[in-house]
């Protein structure tokens, strides 16, 4: 088994070993994963976050040994908060909002066994709810992206995932997953700002989620992350005039 770790700042995940294959995933930098497969130019991995599964680039990561992978399982990951920052090991280099920062002590990280300096704001997570919201808000009107983890391109199960990640909080990559996390509640009126709500298709199987704001509002990812009114049928988007996606649960996970 080989281990490794993303040193870029966003790498994409994808379903085949092309560069033409889908993206279904983001891998941002600092996190790191098991290599399941290595072919000449890609390589199958699980990220050790969420088990999510899928071929990175070859060019696009570094090994570590196995002792170190270790040891990261048992830290309690250090986030980035700033929508963009800048971190230094021979050169300046980008990343994005929610990067991890292994074994980050006195503003610095180590990457296998280089040292990489950070002198900007991180999180362990917070256990209140009202840094849930002011959390997700900080993605307000970040592109969809299928497959996105970041500010600059997100999807609504990622934009969720992300948002619990910068809480201190583990959750699945898809909807559907998601879905089957935290205690269901029975109706929006029950629900409380930072509450999950899910959405189905016709054919009952979820297929959407957002974060439930204040006041009959919820914030999620469809076409950018915006605000929309929630009611007992789904999400009313004011643009459009209409219900755009139809209700189907809501989640409490902290």
């Amino acid at each position: 088994m080989q281990y490794g770790i993303s040193n870029l700042s966003i790498v994409p995940m994808r379903s085949g070993t092309s560069d033409k294959a889908e993206m279904v995933n983001q891998i941002l930098f600092g996190e790191h994963f098991k290599v399941l497969e290595n072919q000449k130019k890609f390589s199958r991995i699980r990220l050790a976050h969420d088990d999510y599964e899928g071929w990175i680039c070859n060019k696009q990561w570094i090994a570590i040994e196995k002792e170190k992978y270790n040891k990261l399982q048992k830290e309690t990951p250090t986030l980035t908060t700033d929508i963009l920052d800048i971190i230094k090991h021979e050169q300046f280099q980008p990343i994005v909002m929610g990067s991890t920062l292994p074994s980050y002590k006195s503003g610095h990280a180590f990457l296998s066994e280089e040292m990489y300096l950070f002198e900007g704001f991180t999180t362990q997570g917070f256990t209140e709810k009202k840094y849930i919201i002011e959390n997700a808000l900080m993605y307000l009107n970040t592109p969809y992206l299928w497959g996105g983890r970041s500010p600059v391109g997100i999807d609504c199960s990622g934009f969720i995932q992300m948002v619990y990640r910068l809480q201190g909080i583990k959750l699945p990559r898809d909807a559907c997953q998601q879905a089957e996390v935290g205690k269901t509640l029975k109706s929006v009126g029950e629900s409380e700002a930072g509450d999950l709500a899910f959405f189905e298709n016709t054919e009952g199987k979820i297929t959407h989620v957002g974060i439930i704001m204040e006041n009959n509002y919820i914030i999620h990812a469809s076409g950018k992350v915006r605000i929309d009114k929630l009611d007992q049928q789904g999400i009313f988007n004011n643009d459009l005039g209409t219900h755009s996606h139809k209700f189907g649960l809501i989640k409490s996970i902290i």
